[in-house]
């Protein structure tokens, strides 16, 4: 029998013996972990999750997957290169077993993410929480611009009266 399961964003088609390689999980060599996210199994199609269903796998090993290149040429002018690349974090798993049903009884750790594992660890009730910084004194507002400019025009208007009353005369 087969199922369709889904982690770290990708779908596989799977049966018992299979090798898979998939996003990195928190789990380690020889650990049985257990995908709880099936959308088929043989012929019962999810809703889209089927309920109960489950895929145990045992983890062979955590290995890194083929270096992807990336490189960037700008042409023209601008004449500059980029190269940058990086080998994705895989998590390579056998399918052990494929249960259609009872798979909440089974008592197998769930498999999940990296990503989804800090989150937990952070959010645990024994992790020490970051406080939060204490709030800045309110600054003093600053008076408006056009209060700042009448009395300078003022003064302006005092020290040269030809020019203030040249200024203020209607322009024809």
């Amino acid at each position: 029998m087969f199922a369709v399961l889904k982690t770290g964003g990708k779908q596989y088609k799977v049966q018992a013996g299979d090798v898979l390689r998939v996003e990195k999980l928190d789990a380690a060599a020889g650990d049985k972990i257990q995908f709880n996210d099936i959308l088929m199994v043989g012929t019962t199609i999810g809703a889209p999750m089927v309920a109960g269903a489950a895929v145990q796998a045992e983890v062979i090993d955590q290995i890194k997957g083929e270096k992807v290149i990336h490189y960037v040429k700008r042409r023209r002018k601008h004449s500059s290169q980029r190269t940058k690349g990086h080998r994705q974090h895989l998590t390579l798993v056998r399918v052990t077993d494929v249960l259609e049903t009872g798979a909440d009884k089974s008592g197998v750790k769930a498999a999940t993410g990296t990503v989804a594992a800090r989150r937990v660890a952070h959010e645990a009730p024994g992790a020490a929480k970051a406080e939060a910084p204490a709030a800045k004194p309110a600054k003093a507002a600053k008076p408006a611009k056009a209060a700042k400019a009448a009395p300078m025009a003022a003064e302006a208007a005092a020290e040269k009266p030809k020019r203030a009353a040249k200024a203020a005369a209607p322009k024809e």
